[in-house]
């Protein structure tokens, strides 16, 4: 009965909006997908954007929260805030996704995955994922696909602040200001987050806290018709944990990226984009003298030239990146240089799109290295897009595969070769179907070989997978459900690979009324394999809600897992069990 009332209530809010008149058709722009702005309507491989009014809705506590909730994305965490955080993007490995903050690489050199739980969600305008290997536009990680987070900008001027407060004693307050002079952008936020959080592990009843402050600043300069900009984004606290033996221990962090770029346009048709960049992961030990430190100074330029139906580009990336780590004793101290040139065509003709990219690595410790990509996307009518592409991606060893504990100097790189297919129909203005159909082959995954205690190319992996999408877009109502099925398992002996579901269901709807919205987000994830047991499957359900409180002020709320399911994503990590957060927000505009 519950359930009737409750799909009854579902089906009335759906049917109540699809009577109003079609909404506008927002033209997003992208930049990720092919390294320029185009519509995400003429990207060929699957994109998806977050942008800044969902980011809002979530209320989520960081880019984890955020990215949780969207198909093909699977993530494994060692408990509540703070805690490391692994992103498996379509079955592939946690270090298989490159993550970049404004553009700029934020993957370490030492230990891959990029710092999930580190970044919050204050600090970003909107992120952009997409599906699919593009080591032929970033380089090594891109196995997956990518991750490009775009911080807060000015507009045309604002300033906001807030304050929270939550479950596990959590306190937050943040403050955020744009200015547009006319002939320039200046902007900043600043974030903080405070948690005494709970017992992260299911063997131990010690509860672990975190703490982070988190600085955005942007300022940029129109000199005649170039454009200057500067970035700065920087995270640092301290997060609790466990050791091995279950001991209370914890540790110092600092994540920040740093750009100047210079952007100008060439003649009538051409332009050049300059980005030099610096990046630092920074990780200390309080109880010991071990810490994990990474560093990263990139120049990054590509020159775009338009000529009739094509869309040009080509570059030059050069980076030279330190990595120093000290852990029980032993450690390293290892620079890396690394070359690139690439080339890339984005054809545009009518009904028809294609895109070629190009690139050419070459890596100071393993040699050379030729990606690609090849796509191309027709629209068949003014409802149906069918769209294929094919891609060959790799992963460079970092240092610590290299010289770290059980580390082998003689790795060769994860190399991985892609297939996708997709048909997308707008069955209506309001309503688009999307169906996903990808496989990736992955040659020589680096393991740990227990027989020599080494690291070594010991593996292939095969993933197969299929995405059936449908979104409705309302006056007063967005919704979207996803239905994934997916496989992805050892290419040698058919074991699953760990910590990936092989079925999941996705829903997110948003509902207005007036100047209030109420959201809900359910994910049902089938069980995972983790390292000697199965995790089972579970259902989270959250709410969100947004008041307003006047022309200035605001109320946000989270209610995260509804039906208070115990469930993990990774063992032996407890996840939240019911709870709650609340934030009162001013903005001026």
């Amino acid at each position: 009965m519950n359930a009737l009332r409750i799909a009854s209530v579902f089906f009335a809010l759906v049917s109540q909006a699809a009577q109003a008149a079609p909404p506008a058709v927002d033209d997003v722009i992208i930049v990720t997908a092919t390294r320029s702005e185009i519509s995400v309507n003429d990207a060929i491989v699957p994109v998806t954007v977050i942008n800044r009014d969902t980011i809002e809705q979530s209320v989520a506590g960081d880019l984890a929260d955020l990215l949780r909730f969207e198909a093909g994305l699977d993530i494994g965490r060692n408990g509540g805030p703070g805690q490391a955080t692994s992103l498996f993007l379509r079955g592939t490995e946690s270090n298989h996704t490159l993550v970049l903050i404004d553009g700029v690489r934020m993957n370490p050199g030492t230990i891959g995955g990029a710092a999930l739980q580190n970044i919050a969600p204050d600090v970003i305008e909107r992120i952009e994922i997409v599906k699919g290997g593009r080591s032929s536009l970033y380089g090594t990680d891109a196995i997956g696909g990518v991750v490009n987070i775009i911080t807060r900008r000015a507009e045309d001027g604002y300033a906001e602040a807030g304050v929270g407060a939550g479950s596990f004693d959590t306190r937050s307050a943040f403050t955020s200001i744009g200015a547009d002079t006319g002939h320039g952008e200046f902007g900043v936020t600043v974030n903080r987050e405070v948690t005494d959080g709970y017992a992260i592990r299911t063997d131990s009843d010690l509860a672990r806290g975190y703490d982070n402050l988190s600085v955005n600043l942007y300022a940029s300069r129109d000199i005649g018709a170039a454009k200057l900009s500067l970035r700065h984004w920087r995270a640092s606290g301290t997060s609790e944990y466990l050791d091995f033996f279950l001991a209370p221990v914890d540790q110092d962090f600092r994540n920040e990226t740093s750009a100047l770029e210079v952007s100008n346009p060439v003649g009538e048709r051409g332009h050049s984009k300059l980005l030099l960049s610096y990046a630092v992961d920074d990780i200390a030990q309080n109880q010991a003298a071990d810490f994990v430190t990474s560093e990263r100074i990139a120049l990054d330029w590509q020159y775009s030239h338009r000529l009739a139906a094509h869309a040009l580009a080509g570059g030059v990336y050069v980076t030279d990146e330190s990595a120093r780590v000290l852990s029980f004793g032993s450690g390293f101290d290892e620079n890396t240089d690394t070359r690139a040139v690439f080339l890339q065509d984005n054809y545009v003709n009518g009904r028809q799109r294609a895109f070629l990219a190009a690139r050419y690595t070459d890596h100071e410790s393993f040699g050379g290295e030729f990606t690609w990509n090849a796509e191309y996307a027709v629209d068949l009518g003014e409802r149906w897009v069918l769209a294929g592409g094919l891609g060959h991606a790799f992963r460079a060893p970092d240092a610590t595969d290299r010289f770290g504990f059980g580390g082998n100097p003689d790795l060769r790189p994860e190399a991985s070769d892609e297939m996708q297919l997709s048909a997308r129909f707008d069955a209506t203005p309001r309503q688009t179907l999307r169906l996903e159909l990808y496989r990736n082959d992955i040659e020589d995954l680096i393991e740990f070989d227990i027989n020599d205690f080494l690291l070594k190319n010991v593996s292939d992996a095969e993933i197969r997978g299929a995405k059936l999408g449908w979104e409705f877009r309302g006056d007063d109502l967005d919704l979207a459900l996803d239905l994934r099925a997916q496989r992805a398992e050892d290419a040698n002996d058919g074991s699953r690979l760990l910590r990936r579901p092989e079925r999941s269901v996705t829903l997110r709807l948003n509902r207005h009324f007036g100047e209030h919205a109420l959201g809900v987000a359910l994910l049902a994830s089938s069980e995972r394999d983790d390292v000697a047991e199965t995790l089972p499957g579970y259902v989270l359900v959250n709410l969100t809600g947004q008041v307003k409180l006047g022309e200035h002020w605001q109320l946000n709320a989270r209610l995260e897992n509804l039906l208070d399911r115990a469930y993990q994503t990774a063992a032996p990590y407890r996840m939240p069990a019911r709870s709650g957060f609340v934030e009162l927000k001013y903005r001026w505009q």
